[in-house]
């Protein structure tokens, strides 16, 4: 396995810190609002390196945080009388309900902020007690100056990095950064010998990773991932704190996904153009938003394009029509290796999607050739392959039928299901003339109707 190290800025063969194991920490979002399509890039980005490691044999540990105090979410707690625990738990379920939309591998651990506050305010006072960090009037900072090895993560060049913020003139040096912030009026707290207050979002990720992976003498984890635009300051900071507090490196790998543009302008609050992932899902199943996302390479930024939506539903619905053909999973399968390893050796390249999905077009054309010479072996291989593309890609596991009705809410699908009946039994008393105005009502609904060997099935439109 390959994987592109955004530290050292090239790729290199991937060596785990434990033999045939590998540890993911992934930067997942601030809850104070529903999630957005660079939630979802990134989640789908590194749900494919988690089932690739799957995939070739790994045991894989992935831990993604929730961070559930922070400025953005007080501001809210005081805009809507609501208390935070109220807000956060809100938005974390919201944004889990959207990750299983994905069909996003569940992790082996979701720590949020607040439940490790003890262990950040532990983390401080190490810091403290190494004359690493130092206490001003509003709260404690790391002072960068004690790490020689500061930029390293991100090669910036400290001189270009001063904040645009008005900075605080007690500070040491312009860079150094919060890690523990006094509490304000009306702002909530935790109490610390060194001084009441709450966490600095770069402590968080620091203090999480120290307590859930275990690492060995060099490296916490193997794998810190996220978007691009946190290897600097937000990466830089947190492999900062624990090199200087525990005398190893956070990560031995860091690796980042491009951003997210909205018709070439790059996704901003600030712009209003984040689109959220709730509103995009009522429009396209899951697996449509999952197969689009995912067909750029994991490290190019992403241009949204809503007609291009369109565009990847026409792609995998060919892939369902295939299943359609062949009928639904069956126990009778022959393995295709060799179509396996070449999706899975152009995954294991830095997660080459572009080959990965090209060979998934060239197996759905060829597939159905075969099936047109009526190759009994093909369909055991096409069911086979079927699974696989479902395991890995995530795609392709729906039943074809329910598929095709996407976009049909269960009260019509039901009226729909009682009109069939309907004319299922005008049919059989052969009143084709009832039979026909039931069809009729019946496409009123969008959808489009077949009778085959198996009954009336019908499709969205």
């Amino acid at each position: 396995m390959h994987i592109y190290d955004s530290s050292k800025k090239k790729k290199i063969l991937f060596a785990p810190i434990k033999k045939n194991e590998v540890s993911i920490y992934i930067c997942g979002p601030t809850v104070y609002d529903y999630s957005h399509l660079g939630h979802a890039r990134s989640a789908i980005c590194f749900d494919l390196l988690h089932r690739v490691f799957l995939e070739i044999g790994y045991r894989v540990t992935v831990a993604k945080n929730f961070t559930d105090i922070d400025d953005k979410i007080i501001k809210k707690a005081n805009d809507t009388k609501e208390s935070l625990k109220d807000i956060t738990k809100y938005y974390i379920d919201s944004y889990k309900r959207d990750m299983k939309s994905l069909y996003i591998l569940d992790v082996s651990s979701e720590p949020k902020a607040t439940d490790y506050i003890s262990k950040m305010i532990l983390f401080v006072q190490e810091l403290l007690d190494k004359n690493i960090a130092y206490i001003i009037d509003d709260g404690v900072y790391f002072d960068i100056s004690k790490d020689d090895n500061y930029g390293t993560i991100s090669n910036k060049i400290l001189e270009n990095s001063i904040s645009r913020i008005g900075d605080n003139k007690q500070k040491k040096n312009q860079q150094d950064f919060a890690i523990w912030k006094f509490s304000k009026q009306n702002e909530p707290f935790y109490d610390a010998s060194f001084g009441n207050g709450r966490p600095g979002w770069h402590l968080e990720c620091s203090a999480m990773i120290d307590n859930i992976f275990s690492g060995d003498d060099n490296f916490s984890i193997d794998i810190h991932a996220g978007g691009i635009d946190l290897l600097f300051p937000h990466h830089e900071n947190e492999a900062s704190k624990t090199r200087c507090a525990k005398n190893k490196e956070i990560a031995k790998y860091w690796m980042h996904n491009g951003f997210v543009n909205i018709d070439n302008i790059k996704m901003s609050k600030s712009l209003d153009n984040s689109l959220f992932l709730k509103d995009i899902l009522e429009k396209f199943d899951g697996e449509v938003v999952r197969l689009y996302l995912n067909s750029v390479h994991y490290r190019s930024d992403f241009n949204f394009i809503i007609d291009d939506l369109h565009t990847t539903k026409k792609r995998l619905d060919k892939l369902y029509r295939l299943k359609k053909r062949v009928g639904t999973f069956s126990s009778e399968q022959i393995r295709d290796k060799e179509f396996e390893d070449s999706i899975l050796n152009a995954l294991k390249d830095d997660l080459n999607i572009s080959i990965a999905l090209s060979l998934l077009d060239d197996f759905v054309t060829t597939s159905n050739m075969e099936l047109d010479k009526k190759n009994k072996i093909i369909v055991k291989k096409i069911n086979s392959n079927l699974c696989f593309i479902n395991r890995l890609l995530a795609i392709g596991g729906k039943n074809s039928y329910e598929y095709f009705q996407h976009g049909i809410s269960k009260e019509n699908k039901s009226k729909i299901a009682t009109l069939i009946e309907q004319r299922d039994v005008a049919k059989k008393s052969k009143n084709f003339v009832l039979a026909d105005e039931i069809k009729k009502e019946i496409l009123d609904f969008g959808v489009v109707v077949s009778d085959t060997p198996n009954g009336t099935l019908w499709e969205a439109l």
